[in-house]
């Protein structure tokens, strides 16, 4: 757990649960989750999902999207998703309100590399250069993403080459972000 994205994303994972203790709210919860198996599980109500990141242990690959389009995904993009499992996390970098994705579960892992090689695929009709998502906005077609060619964290609009460069690489984009509270 050496790399500087999976220290960045356990640092912001840590003060993201910090978040919720200092709101005296306990743990995440989700209405979401219920009913899936995960280690991040805390409790589960049947109505709502308590839960913290987990480590990854061992830190697993995106090797199916690599075989599937046949192409290598930067390091940034295996460690962001493959370090740990965890809860969706609410965040804001500067004035973007954002999702920061995360899979929930082995299932989630499968789930995400179909829709990155979706997205992958999609790219590489429109000739655009390839990126992989990190984060949902409000905006329904703007995403944050990983430029796979350079690492640069991008504002992205899907479908157009409409990009707009916010960090210079996912540790930097992960330590500037300010953990939000969800009101389930």
């Amino acid at each position: 757990m050496n790399h500087p994205v999976t220290c960045a994303l356990s640092d912001f994972s840590s003060r993201y649960l910090q978040a919720w203790c200092d709101a005296d709210r306990g743990f995440p919860e989700s209405h979401d989750l219920v009913g899936l198996d995960s280690p991040c599980v805390i409790h589960d109500s049947g109505d709502m999902v308590t839960w913290k990141p987990m480590p990854r242990n061992p830190i697993g690959t995106l090797s199916g999207v690599e075989k599937g389009i046949e192409l290598a995904l930067h390091q940034d993009v295996h460690d962001f998703y493959c370090s740990q499992f965890s809860g969706d996390m609410r965040a804001k970098f500067g004035d973007i309100e954002l999702d920061l994705l995360q899979a929930f579960n082995e299932e989630d892992i499968d789930r995400l590399q179909q829709n990155i090689l979706g997205h992958l695929v999609t790219q590489r009709r429109l000739k655009l250069k390839p990126t992989v998502f990190i984060a949902a906005l409000e905006a329904e077609f703007e995403v944050i993403s990983i430029c796979n060619l350079t690492g640069n964290v991008l504002r992205e609009t899907l479908g157009k080459d409409i990009r707009e460069v916010l960090a210079v690489n996912v540790e930097e984009f992960l330590t500037q972000l300010t953990p939000v509270l969800t009101e389930e």
